[in-house]
C-alpha cells in the first residue's frame, strides 16, 4: 500500500464562450428592426394622403393594382378617387399646396374653394388693387397666376377626376372695333389655365371641358362690374359612384355642401374710355 501513490483526475471544462458570444448581436438587430419600423411610421405621418394608401395598398395586394399608384398617367391616384364622402380632404391638401406659392400673403384672399353639386370650384378672381392673376386685358398670366396654376396641376393631376376649366370677365366692355371682347378674353385665359397646367401636371385626358363664359355669371351679391368677376376657375368633377346620378353643371353650391374659404383670384380687366382695357 505504501508504493501506491494517489490518483490525480484532471477534469477540463469545455468551452461555452462561443454558443453564446453571438446573443447580443441578435438584441442589437432586433433593436435596429424596431427603430426602422418607428421611423417608417413617423414618415408615413407626415406624408400625402395618396402615398399613405399606396402603402396600405402594398401591403394588401403586393402584386396588384398598388404598383400603380403614383403620378403617372397609367393608373395615376387609382386609390383616392375624389366622391362627396372626400371632398373635404382634397380641399384641405390644395390649400396647403396653395401655401407654399410665392405672395401668398397678397393673393390669399382672392382664391376661394367652394363645393358644388358638380365638383370643388377652385376660384382664381382678380381685384382692384393689382393682385392679378392675368394681365390686364389679355389672356397671359402673372408669376403669381402661374404659379398657382403649376401648384393646383401638382396635384390634381394625381387624381382620376376629370377637371372643367372655366373664365369669366366682368361687364366692362372692350372698344368697339376691336373684334375682340368678353367672350373671347374668357375663352383664351381658360385655355391658357388649361395649357400651363398640362404642362405641369394635369393628364392630356383629364380635361372634360374647357368653358368661356364672358360677363353672363357675375359672383353671388356682386354687381356685374365687380373686380371679382374676373376670374378663372378650375372644377375637379365628382367620379361617380355605381348607381349615382350625373351632377349638374352649373356650378352654384349645393346646400349644406360647404362655404366657400378664402384662397385666391383670376379673372379679365376692364377698360377705360380711352378704348383700351382698364381692368380686364
Amino acid at each position: 500500500m505504501a508504493d501506491q501513490h494517489p490518483v490525480y483526475v484532471i477534469k477540463k471544462k469545455g468551452g461555452h464562450a462561443g454558443h453564446h458570444g453571438g446573443a447580443w448581436k441578435v438584441a442589437y438587430a432586433d433593436f435596429v428592426t424596431a427603430m426602422m419600423a418607428l421611423f417608417i411610421v413617423l414618415w408615413l405621418l407626415n406624408t400625402s394622403k395618396q402615398v399613405q394608401e399606396a402603402v396600405g395598398g402594398y401591403f394588401k395586394d403586393p402584386t396588384g393594382t398598388s404598383k400603380m399608384v403614383g403620378n403617372g398617367q397609367n393608373g395615376s391616384g387609382e386609390n383616392f378617387t375624389l366622391t362627396k364622402d372626400n371632398m373635404s380632404q382634397l380641399k384641405d391638401e390644395l390649400q396647403t399646396a396653395i401655401r407654399k406659392t410665392a405672395n401668398f400673403e397678397k393673393i390669399k384672399d382672392h382664391i376661394e374653394m367652394t363645393i358644388t353639386s358638380e365638383g370643388l370650384r377652385v376660384e382664381l378672381m382678380e381685384s382692384g388693387t393689382g393682385d392679378n392673376f392675368f394681365q390686364r386685358g389679355v389672356a397671359v398670366p402673372t408669376e403669381s397666376g402661374k404659379d398657382i396654376l403649376v401648384k393646383l396641376a401638382g396635384e390634381l393631376g394625381k387624381l382620376p377626376n376629370l377637371i372643367s376649366i372655366e373664365g369669366h370677365t366682368d361687364a366692362k366692355p372692350f372698344a368697339s372695333g376691336r373684334g375682340y371682347g368678353n367672350w373671347e378674353l374668357s375663352a383664351d385665359r381658360a385655355n391658357a389655365a388649361r395649357r400651363i397646367m398640362q404642362d405641369a401636371g394635369l393628364r392630356t385626358d383629364q380635361v372634360s371641358q374647357m368653358r368661356g363664359f364672358a360677363d353672363r355669371r357675375p359672383r353671388e351679391n356682386k354687381g356685374p362690374e365687380d373686380d371679382s368677376n374676373r376670374r378663372v376657375t378650375v372644377i375637379v368633377q365628382y367620379q361617380l359612384k355605381p348607381g349615382e346620378n350625373t351632377p349638374g353643371t352649373g356650378g352654384e353650391p349645393a346646400k349644406g355642401e360647404g362655404e366657400a374659404k378664402p384662397a385666391a383670384a383670376g379673372g379679365h380687366a376692364p377698360e377705360a374710355p380711352s378704348g383700351k382695357p382698364a381692368g380686364h
